[in-house]
């Protein structure tokens, strides 16, 4: 495939901060270096984490932008090999189909006791961050670390691909960590966003995908009464997906004794804080844990379950001249499903 010298992308103009824009720029083509391959971005996921970042939200805790990213967000591509590293030749070659995610490297030392342990990789702390350390997908040609780019299934196309890279390996990650068998319940708490859609979507999405129960936080003044109507004792885990202190607040109320709550939805504020009264922890042996993204093989676990037929994402498309866009729906809560924008034809 011919890689051209130069090529499209969403570029984000001043700070991180509300004021932030994307502006679609043209600017060179990076080769790949010897550990790397260049992927042609057909599509790429709009994650709430790109928006954070993108806007600043995330500051008040400790996550900032670094310059290496040049202004490029984005962190669920999908796409084609075009251009392999020399030390890659035996992994990819042209032609091949790759996914960027979250964790653009790790460094898989064996020293390294995260990577090492074949559980954390997640920790390393030589990891490297797309959109974040690295400039990310929202451009037509991006670089990724050869080693931990995501082979992509023949099965599933790249527009639903894109999003499993981020949001359905989050999703997928934070059900397993509830630590749940097959006839049990679980909650989605938050399941109407891009993210939480891929465990239980809004009252349309859910009912077409075979949730059995929708409950509406807006028009239920106890949510925590519903479930525990709906399941007798309530549920036996709970995936927090929303950010708000009302989807924190509610999760505990949800679940029956020794239930689960997972951590998942990453808060704009410093100040709030997951868990609940103590009492309401010991007299239920609560568990709570947190779940960030996932590994290398929970993103081929993710993908697997694409390729079988049995998870779709509902996306909502769009181009990358889209960025703001899409980010001005996200914040107005007109996402029912996950945004992905098509980025090879801009």
């Amino acid at each position: 495939m011919a890689v051209p010298k130069r090529q499209w992308a969403a570029v984000r103009i001043g700070n991180p901060s509300d004021e932030a824009r994307a502006s679609l720029e043209e600017i060179d083509v990076e080769l790949p270096g010897p550990d790397e391959i260049l992927i042609k971005i057909n599509w790429t996921g709009v994650c709430g984490s790109d928006d954070a970042l993108f806007h600043g939200a995330w500051k008040t805790v400790g996550v900032d932008v670094t310059p290496e990213h040049k202004g490029i967000h984005g962190h669920e591509g999908a796409g084609d090999v075009v251009a392999v590293g020399e030390n890659m030749r035996e992994k990819w070659k042209i032609g091949d189909r790759a996914g960027i995610k979250w964790f653009w490297s790790v460094c898989r030392r064996l020293d390294c006791e995260f990577c090492s342990n074949g559980l954390d990789e997640v920790h390393c702390p030589r990891q490297h961050i797309s959109g974040l350390t690295k400039p990310g997908t929202f451009q037509q040609y991006a670089l990724s670390d050869g080693k931990y780019a995501t082979r992509i299934p023949d099965a599933v196309p790249d527009e639903e691909a894109a999003p499993i890279m981020c949001g359905g390996i989050t999703a997928y990650v934070g059900v397993k960590r509830a630590n749940l068998r097959a006839g049990q319940w679980i909650v989605c708490i938050g399941g109407g966003g891009g993210l939480g859609h891929l465990a239980s979507p809004k009252e349309a999405l859910t009912r077409s995908l075979g949730a059995e129960v929708f409950i509406d936080f807006e028009q239920t003044p106890d949510v925590g009464a519903e479930v525990k109507r709906v399941t007798e004792y309530g549920a036996h885990g709970a995936v927090i997906t929303a950010y708000t202190p009302a989807a924190y607040e509610s999760a505990p109320n949800v679940l029956r004794p020794r239930g689960t709550f997972v951590v998942v939805g990453l808060p704009h504020n410093s100040k709030l804080l997951a868990g609940a009264y103590p009492n309401t922890m010991v007299l239920g042996r609560l568990t709570m844990v947190g779940s960030c993204t996932g590994s290398m093989k929970d993103a081929e676990e993710a993908l697997d379950l694409t390729a079988r037929g049995l998870v779709h994402p509902k996306l909502l498309r769009g181009k990358l001249r889209d960025l703001d866009a899409m980010f001005d729906k996200m914040h107005k809560g007109q996402l029912a499903g996950r945004a992905v924008l098509k980025v090879s034809d801009d």
